[in-house]
């Protein structure tokens, strides 16, 4: 352990600042080494002087000194724990940030008393509420990465117009600019002590030409009608410092992060960029370790392209930190872990190399030393031995940064559509559609003149005539492409005719257009997918914000479903009480999903059990979840967690969820509270409204209540006691079928215990098994009038789906009593083998009846999924049907008549 003067003699030799602090006796040592040992935090910045007294004194000249001497000893004391490592990053960047806050706050407390002392109070002119100035901090002091010699980026913002209530009235606008000039003043000014912060106003609304201070409504007007694209990028930082109420937060977020995908802020951030690479050239700054290729700026550009494009989308994202938004960005699955790992690591060094710079002479400096004594006093000062050991591990850091960010932000691929082979189809139309019908035959496309026209139709169509020349210039550039695209799918014709229904829902919408341009990988992906389904095609096509999705890193990989719950958790709780925004997460989360597990499952990676138990998996968490914050909605809620539960019949009941399935629920409650069934009732209204409404975000689950007690003549919700009164005396044979299925999905635990054993009761109860097997007979035959027995229709033909399940159900409600096993929700096709092995049903027949079923639910997959128009009734299909009519004779002892009409 080295002493105390050990680590400052070792610091000086990196730091001419701090030897001169040191020989001018401008360090008060003994108390700086009682800080040495440990991290400072604000506590100890309050303690370094009587700021108390000197407020109250109104000295102002002794403020603007102890704050000085103050920021004297924290950089010392910053320098002597990071240049020995008794420090990270993290702890200099928060230091420093959180002096900053410190400063800024005891020189506003000054400013504003000093005034108020002139003036009077500031009063509001709607709320007549005493008024106090925010300080906003912008850059890296809001995003808590304050470097160590930085200015403090700052705007000031008071809450309402109005005036002061002294004597000398004035103008709130005026009091604050005048507390404003004060505050910089106390911190700005060179003195004999030197100064505490440089402080930069230019980023405030209008810049140097703006107020100095405005109000929350001059800020929100100015956004709205002014604001720069560059701006959000600052305003994404923007973090509120001093404590009083205001309503910053909520004017700056629908500026900063846009409620659709914003693949438009591409453009914007690369112009930004190529104006720092401009100006870097222009003053010969190429070893300026921020702003040169591979340089801190790029790291903090590649962390705001993803907030800036998705952060309205996922509020995760709305981050002030560089690395916190890293990480999120790899917890995502939007970049991928190893590059998120390289990214940090460059971060934490360029930053490390970014503060020695500056300890050298306390300037702020991020351009390498030419000097061979500095250069290798920094190369010791970061551990290697020598400059070009320094040297050579920068430049890998540089090279790793640089190519990520030309593979995330460089050169836009916004090519004129002539720059592409098959520009000429769409120059030449809809004059030429016949030449263009026969290149397309060229191409290897089938129904040309369909398509030709279909392309001319597009061209002379108000839609596209009526877009922005912006949008209109990228729609003639993708055009092509989608040809191209089409041309090398498995079905180019049906292929091409989705891409441009595609690009035409989408077409208003230019940040979708730009995102097609910026990845024509993943244009030729959405191709792909396009020509294996309509029904995928159609899917996108209601959610564009899906395309998104294909540049996860985390798309083929199999889902971690704890993780993904505690995701959408986190996304949920960060909307607040905004049930709108809470409603379109639900959406966005299960779209999202919903078109992984698609995507994976059109590339073969799932068979149709294990798909199914993932499409189950999603709506189990989207109901606990959704369950979760309608509650929450709730007025005048009795308990923190309701005593309800939510129970699933049908296929979500039995894990045999598809993709378009819908839920089968029923709610019920256990709870004294006087007004539980008033309360429950709007719960489950509620609950109605965030699963099947539909929002700006589309559209969730559609809901039936119908196997509710007493179905549609029902209550929506039940007591407890009041359902298993229905399930004993009153409920019919098919409702207990029904019951087979049943499964709580989530809410409180001890009741769904309770209902799983009155279910467990009602289903192994002592049934006449002649009789049960006469209504269920009965049961299935009422089913023809609806629902015809055809062939080609595997649901509801003799021998299929319906016929299976009905077995199934027969056995457990015959049978559980003496198989406990049966009751559990295994699915069918394990139940069948479950009945084999304990001789209710020959084996046989219950192997060839689960391949039967088997077949069945592929059918019905491949009919939603994989353009599967007809079922096609071929011999492998009838033998299928044969298998499972001879169960069911084994079973029932007598066939199902159907009379045909």
């Amino acid at each position: 352990m080295f002493s105390s003067n050990e680590i400052i003699n070792k610091a000086q030799i990196h730091s001419q600042w701090l030897t001169h602090q040191i020989n001018q006796n401008r360090l008060n040592l003994a108390l700086l080494e009682t800080w040495l040992a440990r991290p400072i935090t604000p506590t100890d910045f309050a303690a370094f002087c009587d700021w108390t007294k000197i407020q109250a004194d109104e000295n102002e000249s002794e403020l603007a000194s102890q704050l000085r001497i103050l920021r004297r000893h924290v950089m010392a004391h910053i320098m002597i724990r990071d240049l020995n490592r008794q420090s990270d990053l993290a702890e200099v960047t928060r230091t420093i940030t959180e002096f900053a806050d410190f400063a800024v706050n005891t020189a506003l407390q000054f400013a504003h008393a000093y005034y108020v002392g002139l003036y009077g109070e500031p009063i509001g002119q709607y709320s007549q509420q005493n008024q106090s100035l925010s300080v906003v901090a912008m850059g890296k002091a809001g995003g808590f990465e304050l470097n160590v010699s930085s200015d403090l980026d700052l705007i000031f913002i008071y809450p309402e117009s109005g005036y002061t209530n002294g004597k000398r009235e004035r103008s709130n606008q005026e009091f604050f600019i005048k507390v404003g000039q004060k505050l910089i003043a106390l911190l700005n000014d060179i003195t004999p002590d030197g100064q505490v912060f440089r402080i930069d106003m230019r980023l405030r609304p209008d810049g140097d030409s703006g107020a100095l201070a405005c109000s929350e409504t001059a800020l929100e007007h100015y956004l709205i009608t002014q604001g720069r694209e560059w701006e959000r990028y600052a305003w994404c930082k923007g973090r509120v410092i001093t404590p009083y109420p205001n309503g910053i937060a909520s004017l700056i977020r629908p500026f900063v992060f846009r409620k659709y995908l914003d693949y438009n802020a591409y453009h914007a951030m690369r112009e930004l960029h190529r104006q720092i690479k401009q100006e870097v050239q222009k003053r010969c700054m190429n070893n300026n370790i921020k702003l040169g290729a591979g340089g801190i700026r790029e790291i903090e550009f590649i962390a705001q392209i993803f907030q800036m494009i998705r952060g309205g989308q996922n509020r995760s994202l709305q981050r002030k930190g560089t690395q916190e938004t890293l990480h999120q960005l790899r917890d995502l699955g939007i970049l991928s872990g190893e590059i998120v790992d390289k990214l940090l690591s460059a971060y934490v060094f360029l930053r490390d190399v970014e503060h020695r710079l500056q300890y050298w002479d306390d300037q702020q400096t991020q351009t390498l030393p030419d000097n061979p004594t500095q250069q290798q006093s920094l190369a010791h000062s970061m551990g290697f031995a020598d400059w070009d050991a320094f040297s050579g591990c920068l430049k890998q850091h540089q090279t790793f940064v640089n190519q990520i960010f030309n593979d995330i932000l460089g050169d836009e691929t916004d090519h004129a559509e002539s720059h592409h082979p098959l520009s000429f189809l769409w120059q030449t139309l809809p004059e030429n559609a016949d030449t263009v019908a026969q290149k397309l035959r060229e191409l290897g496309f089938n129904d040309t003149p369909t398509l030709a026209n279909k392309l001319a139709q597009i061209k002379q169509s108000s839609k596209y005539r009526q877009l922005s020349a912006t949008a209109q210039i990228r729609f003639d550039a993708l055009t092509p492409r989608l040809v191209e695209a089409a041309q090398h799918s498995d079905k180019p014709d049906a292929c091409l005719i989705r891409l441009l229904d595609f690009l035409e829902s989408i077409s208003r919408r230019s940040a979708y257009l730009a995102f097609l341009q910026q990845h024509p990988a993943a244009l030729q992906r959405v191709a792909q997918l396009m020509s294996q389904s309509a029904w995928l095609a159609d899917y996108l096509r209601l959610h564009p914000v899906l395309l998104d999705e294909l540049l996860s890193s985390q798309l083929m990989l199999a889902i971690d479903w704890r993780h993904a719950a505690q995701e959408l958790s986190g996304s949920l709780n960060a909307c607040g009480d905004d049930t709108e925004a809470k409603m379109d997460v639900l959406r966005r989360f299960q779209h999202a999903h919903i078109f992984r597990l698609t995507v994976q499952d059109l590339a073969g990676l799932w068979t149709l059990e294990a798909l199914s138990d993932e499409l189950s998996q999603l709506a189990d968490v989207v109901l606990e979840q959704t369950l979760q914050h309608a509650w929450q909605s709730v007025p005048k809620r009795h308990c923190d967690h309701p005593k309800f539960a939510i129970v699933a019949y049908g296929k979500l009941g039995g894990k045999e969820l598809g993709y378009a399935s819908d839920l089968d629920l029923v709610y019920i409650y256990e709870d004294d509270f006087a007004e539980a069934a008033d309360t429950y009732a709007k719960l489950a209204r509620r609950l109605n409204t965030w699963l099947s409404g539909s929002t700006g975000a589309g559209t969730l689950y559609d809901v039936d209540l119908r196997l509710r007690p007493n179905g549609e003549a029902g209550f929506l919700v039940h007591s407890l006691s009041a359902f298993e009164k229905y399930q004993r005396e009153q409920a019919w044979t098919w409702e207990h079928q029904s019951l087979t299925r049943a499964r709580f999905i989530c809410g409180d635990a001890q009741l769904g215990a309770k209902l799983e054993q009155i279910r467990r009761t009602i289903l192994t109860q002592e049934r006449d098994k002649n009789q049960l097997k006469q209504e269920i007979i009965a049961m299935r035959e009422k089913m023809f009038a609806t629902h015809p027995p055809h062939d080609n229709h595997v649901k509801y033909a003799r021998g299929g789906v319906v016929d299976v399940e009905f077995i199934v159900q027969y056995l457990v409600l015959a049978e559980s009593r003496h198989e406990s096993k049966m009751l559990e929700n295994y699915g069918n096709i394990a139940l069948l083998g479950m009945a084999a092995r304990r001789g209710f049903i020959p084996s046989d027949l219950a192997e060839r009846a689960a391949a039967a079923y088997r077949h069945y639910r592929q059918i019905q997959h491949n009919k939603n999924l994989r353009d599967v128009a007809r079922t096609e009734v071929n011999d492998e299909l009838l033998n299928h049907y044969a298998s499972v009519k001879s169960l069911w004779q084994q079973v029932f002892g007598e066939e199902v008549r159907f009379q045909a009409a």
